[in-house]
């Protein structure tokens, strides 16, 4: 592929800290950019992306970053080289994850972010090991920078998400899937079956990852990225 600019968008209530090792590693040959996830709706997060970006570039997305990936690349599929989604469910919100979200915002709104964070992306959704504290902390960081409004949008915005399974078996665009063998919340098996509906997609695991792979697996997560970029086209 060729060094077309890189567009990282973070996931649920994180910023470019998230792929801090990715910019650091990629920034050295190519164009890199972190895109907030601007706005209230997955569609309006896809449009605040589309008007910054170059003419052409790969999206990088984590979650929810890699949802409004999806929706650029269903906009202005032209314009997309690459797709690399990490830790994702192509799937729309279940009701009943749908109206646990609720009283987590109303939560969140009264000063109890961090306590709601650790609901949302619990300990159990990572890899086991020293580093767990030290990821958790960094996610907490990360939210209360963001804080509960952004949390409030961004929530609403996984609620209306819609399934994907028919967009995706139709894209023909190159697709890297990446997922921690830990992640409870968008586990293995769903990226191993985004794998075998995307005709042009290939899957890696991230061993001693979870939820949260680019931080709890920085190095192994760079390394499947750039293999995948600089490995030669499919015919």
């Amino acid at each position: 592929m060729s060094a077309d600019p890189l567009i990282f968008l973070p996931g649920f209530m994180c910023d470019a800290r998230l792929f801090w090792h990715q910019i650091i590693d990629f920034s050295a040959d190519r164009t890199v950019m972190a895109v907030p996830l601007a706005g209230a709706t997955i569609e309006e997060m896809a449009e605040a992306v589309i008007a910054v970006a170059p003419s052409r570039f790969c999206l990088v997305g984590h979650w929810l970053g890699a949802l409004v990936a999806m929706e650029v690349l269903r906009r202005v599929p032209e314009r997309v080289s690459g797709l690399v989604m990490i830790d994702v469910s192509h799937l729309s919100e279940t009701p009943a994850m749908a109206a646990s979200r609720e009283p987590r915002i109303i939560r969140a709104r009264t000063g109890r972010l961090d306590e709601v964070m650790l609901e949302e992306i619990p300990a159990s959704a990572l890899a086991p090991g020293e580093g767990r504290a030290e990821v958790q902390a960094m996610l907490l960081e990360m939210a209360g920078t963001l804080g509960p409004e952004v949390f409030t949008n961004q929530s609403r915005a996984l609620m209306r998400r819609p399934d994907q399974q028919r967009a995706l078996r139709n894209t023909r665009v190159r697709t890297l899937l990446l997922c921690g063998e830990h992640d409870t919340i968008c586990p293995p098996r769903r990226h191993e079956f985004l794998a075998e509906l995307m005709p042009q997609a290939e899957f890696r695991l991230i061993l001693g990852a979870g939820h949260l792979a680019p931080l709890e697996q920085p190095i192994k997560v760079s390394t499947a990225l750039r293999s995948w970029l600089e490995a030669p086209l499919r015919s």
